[in-house]
């Protein structure tokens, strides 16, 4: 398959620590100053590590009856917050993962949260509907009228955030509940990424595609071809790359110019795997793509989307979820196996 491995990581990836916990490894985050990584399983297992030396700082177990399924990180590095399929959500110091608040949201399942740059606003999705919430964890309004589950939720600036369900994508003042913008699409929704400046809207659908809007002009297009639905999708911090999944080829679409309508993909190729993870680190185009037999590879991409790649290691498990350190000079990947690796990264 490849000649990286777990104990021998090549390029730019240096040995670091790893870590074995319960079950399946579902969400991850780092802290804003990236001193301490908090993982959460699929058991409802929520750990906390030292960001350098992987020691443990603290665990948690059966948080959320049946499981996590979604967490986010406050800027502030004093809090986070875990939604489970119990429907409530934990706030929780990250110092000692002491439980500062409880809210229970009801008997659907909170998939998906969403955090506003600043940490001032919160949005969880339960089954159709969505609830948003102060800096204080208070509620401020809520929205029941998606037209099926939401399957995803994103922030663009902290006045405004979308959400996606079935054939359609909907932005929302996060203040008022105002519905500023809709975007229609006659196909299942899987995954959404705004570009950076909030413009370009990008969903993988369950027929295959990757589709496409700039709110700007209302233009859109469609990305085909792939052999299997695109969940997986990353921008650039610039907004001019767009990396999207959906087979074993990270394919990377430029948006320099008039790209990508009229243009081709960088072809990413290295994997065997269909991808399971993509995630960009903040400063530079380096991204990260991770596999479903527990390849991770580390690419240095140009302005058209092609690349090389620079490093590159094997971990046991399925690779759930990539995550750069803020200063890019760590990853951290997070397996099926419960497994939690953490690489250094040199310039």
């Amino acid at each position: 398959m490849s000649s990286v491995n777990q104990q021998d990581p090549k390029g730019i990836l240096r040995t670091g620590w790893s870590a074995i916990v319960e079950d399946y490894v579902i969400v991850g985050g780092w802290s804003s100053d990236g001193k301490i990584l908090i993982v959460g399983d699929a058991t409802g297992g929520l750990y906390a590590f030292e960001g350098k030396s992987g020691r443990l700082l603290w665990d948690k177990h059966h948080l959320h009856n049946q499981g996590i399924l979604s967490m986010v990180v406050y800027p502030d590095g004093q809090r986070l917050v875990t939604g489970g399929q119990d429907g409530r959500l934990s706030i929780r110091n990250i110092q000692d993962g002491r439980e500062m608040l409880s809210i229970d949201l009801g008997n659907g399942w909170i998939e998906h949260l969403a955090l506003s740059p600043s940490g001032q606003r919160l949005v969880a999705s339960s089954s159709r509907q969505i609830v948003v919430f102060d800096e204080d964890l208070q509620e401020m309004w809520r929205y029941n009228n998606h037209r099926s589950t939401v399957s995803a939720l994103v922030w663009g600036d902290n006045h405004e955030f979308a959400s996606a369900c079935y054939g359609q994508v909907t932005f929302f003042n996060g203040e008022t509940g105002d519905i500023s913008q809709q975007l229609e699409w006659q196909g299942s929704l899987v995954s959404m990424v705004l570009s950076p400046d909030g413009d370009v809207v990008a969903c993988g659908s369950q027929d295959n595609t990757v589709h496409f809007w700039r709110r700007s002009t209302g233009q859109d297009s469609t990305m085909r071809g792939y052999p299997t639905k695109p969940t997986n999708l990353a921008f650039d911090h610039t907004g001019t790359l767009l990396a999207t999944g959906g087979s074993d080829t990270v394919l990377v679409w430029s948006f320099q110019g008039d790209g990508p309508e009229g243009t081709y993909p960088g072809e990413l190729s290295f994997h065997v795997r269909p991808i399971s993870a993509l995630s960009f680190a903040k400063q530079r185009r380096r991204l990260a793509s991770g596999c479903r037999d527990g390849a991770v590879i580390v690419w240095s991409l140009q302005n058209d989307g092609d690349g090389g790649v620079s490093g590159g290691a094997i971990v046991k498990g399925s690779i759930s979820e990539l995550l750069w350190r803020p200063d890019g000079r760590a990853l951290a990947a997070l397996d099926a196996d419960g497994g939690v690796t953490v690489w250094r990264v040199r310039d």
